[in-house]
C-alpha cells in the first residue's frame, strides 16, 4: 500500500472520527448525557439540539482544526518540532486585546453580552493579527527565520506584561478574562461556525499549495534556494496563514493549549507522508481532539463546566509526555 493510500484513509477515519465527536457533542448537556435521537424531543429540545449545541460542536471541531493546521504549518516552517501557532505573539496579543476591551467597558452587563456578539471577539482577533504585525516589523520581514522567532518571543513576552499589568491595575479584567484564557466553547454560533470554516478553507487551501515549499526546507534552506523555490513568497504566505488560522480560532474559544502542539507529532507518530497530506491530517486532528475535549468538559463533572483549554492542556500535555518518555526509553535501550 502506497503511502498516498494509507494517508488517505487515515484521513477518512479521521474525518469520520470528527463527524461522530460532533454528534456525540449534540447528546452532552449541562445535566449530562441527553440522547434527543433515542426519545421524543420537543420543540424546546431541539432548539436546544441545533442553536446551542450543535455550533459549540462544530465550532470546537473546526478551531482544533485551524489550531492543528496552524501548529503543522509553523513547524515545518520553523523547523522546530515544538513551534506552536502562537509562537508569533498572537496568543498574547489577543489576550491584550481582550483585557483591553474589558477594561474600557468597565466590566459592564452590556460586556457580558459582547462574548455572543462580534465585540470581544474582534478585539481578541484585532489583537492577535496586531501583533503578528508587529512581530514581523520587528524581525524585518519573512526572510530570516531565527529573527523571526526571535521577535515573536520579544513580542509575546512584552504583550503578556502589557495584559498582566492592565490586570493589575484593573482587577475585575482578570476575572473576566478567566474564560478567555482557558479557553471555552460555550459562546460559539452558527456565525462563528460560518467564519471559521471560511478560514479553514483560505488557509488549508494556501498551505496546501505551499506544501512542497516545506517539503524542500526539510533540506535545508541552502538547498531549497539552490532548488528554486521562491522561499521569500512561501514564507510571507504561510506566516499569513499561520497568523490568520490562529487569529480566527482565538477569537471564537479563546486560548486553547497544546492542540496545535500535540497534533502534527500525533501525524507523524501515525504515518510517514509529505507536508500536503501532514497538513491536513493535522487539521483533522486537532479538529477532533478539541471536540472530544469540549465534550468532556461537559460531562466530567456535570452541571459543573470545566475549561475547555484545561482537558486540551492534560490530553495533550500528557501525550507529549509519553512521547518524550517512550523516546528516552528506546534511546537509551538502543544505546546499551
Amino acid at each position: 500500500m502506497s503511502d498516498q493510500t494509507h494517508a488517505l484513509r487515515v484521513a477518512a477515519l479521521l474525518l469520520l472520527i470528527g463527524v461522530a465527536t460532533v454528534l456525540l457533542g449534540t447528546a452532552a448537556g449541562s445535566q449530562g448525557w441527553h440522547n434527543w435521537w433515542s426519545v421524543p424531543a420537543d420543540a424546546v429540545s431541539r432548539q436546544i439540539v441545533w442553536d446551542i449545541r450543535l455550533p459549540r460542536s462544530l465550532g470546537a471541531w473546526l478551531g482544533g482544526g485551524l489550531l492543528g493546521l496552524a501548529g503543522a504549518v509553523a513547524q515545518g516552517l520553523f523547523r522546530n518540532p515544538l513551534a506552536d501557532p502562537y509562537l508569533l505573539g498572537s496568543a498574547s496579543g489577543a489576550s491584550l486585546g481582550v483585557g483591553a476591551y474589558w477594561s474600557w467597558l468597565g466590566g459592564s452587563a452590556w460586556t457580558l453580552s459582547a462574548w455572543m456578539g462580534l465585540g470581544l471577539t474582534g478585539a481578541a482577533f484585532v489583537g492577535a493579527v496586531l501583533a503578528v504585525i508587529l512581530t514581523l516589523l520587528l524581525a524585518r520581514g519573512v526572510q530570516q527565520t531565527l529573527r523571526l522567532l526571535l521577535a515573536g518571543v520579544v513580542v509575546g513576552v512584552v504583550l503578556g506584561a502589557l495584559t498582566s499589568m492592565l490586570s493589575l491595575l484593573q482587577p475585575q479584567v482578570l476575572q473576566a478574562m478567566q474564560g478567555f484564557m482557558l479557553g471555552s466553547t460555550a459562546f460559539v454560533s452558527w456565525s462563528a461556525c460560518i467564519t471559521m470554516a471560511c478560514a479553514w478553507l483560505v488557509c488549508m487551501a494556501l498551505a496546501w499549495t505551499f506544501a512542497r515549499v516545506l517539503d524542500a526546507l526539510t533540506l535545508g534552506e541552502s538547498t531549497a534556494q539552490s532548488l528554486g523555490v521562491p522561499l521569500r513568497l512561501a514564507r510571507l504566505v504561510l506566516v499569513g496563514v499561520i497568523s490568520l488560522a490562529t487569529g480566527a480560532a482565538v477569537a471564537h474559544i479563546g486560548l486553547v493549549a497544546f492542540v496545535g502542539l500535540a497534533a502534527p507529532h500525533v501525524v507523524r507518530s501515525l504515518l510517514r507522508c509529505t507536508h500536503a497530506w501532514s497538513l491536513l491530517l493535522a487539521a483533522l486532528i486537532g479538529g477532533a481532539l478539541l471536540s472530544l475535549a469540549d465534550v468532556l468538559a461537559r460531562v466530567l463533572f456535570a452541571p459543573q463546566e470545566l475549561p475547555v483549554g484545561v482537558l486540551t492542556a492534560v490530553i495533550g500535555g500528557g501525550y507529549l509526555l509519553w512521547r518524550v518518555y517512550r523516546d528516552t526509553y528506546r534511546g537509551a535501550g538502543g544505546g546499551r
